[in-house]
Order: structure tokens, then sequence, then C-alpha cells
């Protein structure tokens, strides 16, 4: 069965708050089995739109992936990465 993956694309415009949802998003996923696999860090954005971090988490299945995005906790939470960034998420399926 292929991983799943919830992939962000960020513009952080509020860093203090906007830890708040980084304190709270990652228990949700890690529950749904979530493993990080990029977090911040450096980057080049070699084309399209650009932003400042990226994050990847990798899931047991695409299936777990769309679960742990669509978590009502989860939508929450969200709402506070909303309110202190710009972002863009994907939940994608692995070869």
């Amino acid at each position: 069965m292929p991983k799943g993956y919830i992939i962000g694309h960020i513009t952080v415009n509020d860093p203090e708050a906007y830890k708040e949802y980084v304190e709270r998003d990652t228990p949700i996923l890690l529950g749904h089995g979530a493993r990080p696999l990029v977090r911040g860090g450096a980057s080049q954005t070699m084309e399209g739109a650009e932003f400042s971090r990226h994050v990847v988490f990798e899931f047991p299945s695409y299936e777990a992936a769309l679960t742990a995005y669509n978590d009502p906790e989860y939508q929450e939470v969200m709402k506070i990465r909303h309110r202190t960034a710009t972002s863009m998420i994907i939940v994608a399926e692995g070869a």
C-alpha cells in the first residue's frame, strides 16, 4: 500500500503566535501515525510561488493522511495557522 503525505508550504506572518499551531498540530498528526520528514530548515525556491517554510509528514497510507487532515481536532487547530500564516497544504499518495 502506498504511503501518504501531508505537504505544507508556509510563510509565517506571526512567528510567536504560530508556535501554538506547531505545538498543537504535532501530537494530532503523530497520533495518526505521521513521521516528520521535513520541518523547516534551509530551502531555496527554484520555481513557482515562494514560501519560507516547508513541511512533509509521511503516513502509513494515503487514507491515513486524509484522516489526519480531516480530524476535527486538527481542523480546529488549523484555524491558528490560517490566522498566523499563508499556506498551501497538499495531501498526496506516495509512489
